[in-house]
């Protein structure tokens, strides 16, 4: 009928039990072309209710067409190419023999595979050899009357820095200019360097080579 859809409305989609609903339907936009109805406090909240148990039954705005998905192939990259590639960015830290030997088995899954890596080697699945503590950044600090402290770093701003020590323990310290001397080792710190210059192209080559490690 030309009217606006309440599935999207913002009105509904931020009401609860028809509070926001009822001032409309007793007449609060009827200046704007929507006149006010006859119909009790009851009656506008059962509405209320049957256009939120629509809203619960919808699917997502952006959500793909209903039926079976087809499974996403992720595999259509250069497996020469993704060698040569691993050459050039990845020899410094990681090894096609070494610590990657027989990764495609141990993921066998490509997306999976391709998530790992992408994201930073995080340990594998099921990994009971890698400790969790392995890749996170740690800060190393260094006092005014030169005690130092490491940790796992847990925040840092402008006024503060705070660490995790290995039996747990929340250290927190002031900053003040540059006091207390902070050094920062991020393990992922190349990874997320990469993000901001391979595309996807070799993106797709590096798995397609990955998978070939088995």
């Amino acid at each position: 009928m030309g009217g606006p859809n309440l599935l999207r409305s913002a009105v509904m989609l931020n009401d609860q039990s028809g509070e926001r609903l009822l001032p409309i339907i007793k007449g609060s936009r009827a200046d704007a072309g929507m006149p006010a109805i006859e119909l009790s406090e009851a009656d506008a909240k059962a509405v209320a209710i049957y256009v939120h148990s629509v809203l619960a039954t919808a699917r997502a705005q952006g959500a793909p067409p209903p039926g079976d998905v087809p499974a996403l192939n992720v595999l259509v990259g250069d497996a020469a190419a993704g060698e040569i590639y691993f050459k050039e960015k990845c020899v410094s830290c990681h090894s096609a023999s070494g610590d990657l030997a027989g990764i495609a088995s141990r993921v066998p899954d490509a997306v999976q595979l391709q998530n790992l890596w992408v994201a930073g080697g995080r340990n594998e699945p099921n990994d009971t050899e890698n400790s969790p503590g392995r890749r996170d950044v740690t800060a190393t600090i260094t006092t005014a009357a030169g005690a130092k402290v490491e940790g796992r770093l847990d925040r840092i701003d402008d006024f503060i820095v705070s660490i995790v020590l290995a039996d747990g323990t929340r250290r927190t310290f002031r900053r003040v200019d540059d006091s207390p001397k902070i050094e920062i080792n991020d393990p992922l710190a190349v990874h997320r360097k990469l993000l901001e210059t391979y595309f996807d192209r070799d993106m797709h080559n590096v798995t397609a080579f990955l998978v070939t490690l088995k």
